[in-house]
């Protein structure tokens, strides 16, 4: 698969809404030439990167997500996702995403004592070092999710190593689930780092780990569900704190107590908003095949459904993948065009944060 570049035709179709719905800003339309935010075409701006003119030059990035099926063997699965990250690169990929813990199976689907082996400590954790000496051979970004033990703690973490090799940080997922299937709380602490954005050598980007960061009904009867959620103040808190990609590494599946339920299509359409809320582009790697994990009550099963995807600043489907195969995705973004776009909508300049203070609420009772 070639990288995708995005054209101006998707724009030119929606220019007229956005002149008959926002008339009294559509001047903003020529200053910010909305038309070609997505083209290639040269512009003159500040290069935010280095702080001074760019002088015409794009700042392109090309990124891709990997989709692939794990056995439950670690050189097994980071073999495999090697050779995908060289695939991606010899495509032409700057920031490669792999999967969440691809290092073997999912294995939240049961609390067991003896999966707690499968952590090790972020020092001397030999798959980030493989992964640091294959990114600075490659001279490629990529964040790489991993079960952590830190003393008595344990956390679903992600590294983002930069291209030189370089280890730029450590994010610990926030939001831990739990419900059929999902028992990630008998694993996890809480994430105690806060939302990072990192200044990469191509890019500044958020990672959020979301296998099952969303709402999701337990049983059939809504009012006997276990709610899992997404969060939308996540997205944003990144987008404020600078990001200009959000890059979401998962797992996620049927559900072992209900196999009629296919959340696959919420999935996508919740980070979609994400992406067109904050117009910035979302980028989705989930894993796909069938895995089975031995508990306590016996055999439980997942069929992870894939569905991997590259979503456009106004959260449009750009690359899409399906739900059996291991895929690499990629596209191609013109980071200034889309910060002008950003800043030429209005979404963050007439933000009212005074106004949202119900949101640091649990029950929408202000004090």
């Amino acid at each position: 698969m070639s990288p995708c570049r995005v054209t101006s035709s998707r724009v030119s179709r929606l220019l007229p809404f956005f002149v008959v719905l926002h008339t009294p800003f559509s001047s903003h339309i020529n200053v910010f030439n909305v038309k070609n935010c997505y083209t290639a075409a040269p512009i003159k701006c500040r290069d935010r990167s280095r702080g001074m003119a760019g002088k015409g030059k794009k700042r392109e990035v090309t990124v891709a997500a990997l989709q692939f099926s794990c056995t439950d063997d670690v050189k097994t699965n980071v073999d495999k996702a090697e050779r995908m990250v060289r695939e991606a690169h010899s495509k032409g990929a700057n920031i490669i995403l792999i999967q969440e813990l691809f290092e073997g199976y999912y294995f939240c689907q049961a609390q067991r004592e003896d999966f707690f082996k499968r952590a090790q400590p972020r020092e001397g954790h030999p798959t980030i070092q493989r992964m640091q000496n294959l990114a600075k051979e490659l001279g490629v970004v990529i964040p790489v999710s991993f079960f952590e033990e830190a003393n008595c703690a344990h956390y679903n973490s992600i590294v983002v190593i930069d291209a030189d090799g370089k280890d730029l940080g450590l994010y610990r997922k926030s939001h831990i689930p739990d419900g059929p299937g999902y028992q990630e709380k008998f694993y996890f602490n809480p994430g105690d780092t806060g939302f990072k954005v990192f200044q990469t050598k191509f890019a500044k980007i958020g990672v959020g780990s979301m296998p099952t960061e969303y709402q999701r009904l337990r049983f059939k009867d809504p009012f006997d569900s276990s709610q899992w959620k997404w969060f939308p103040e996540v997205a944003r808190a990144l987008a404020l704190m600078g990001a200009e990609l959000l890059f979401y590494p998962t797992a996620i599946g049927t559900e072992p107590q209900d196999g009629d339920l296919d959340s696959s299509d919420h999935w996508k359409r919740v980070m979609q908003g994400h992406a067109g809320a904050n117009v910035v582009p979302v980028i989705a790697s989930n894993r796909v095949g069938e895995e089975i994990i031995e508990t306590e009550h016996g055999p439980s099963k997942i069929t992870f459904y894939g569905n991997s995807f590259i979503a456009g600043p106004t959260g449009e489907i750009l690359e899409a993948a399906d739900n059996k195969s291991d895929t690499v995705l990629m596209s191609t973004f013109d980071l200034d065009s889309i910060h002008y776009k950003r800043a030429s909508w209005g979404v963050f300049r007439d933000r009212r944060p005074d106004l949202y203070k119900v949101l640091l609420t649990l029950d929408g009772k202000q004090q």
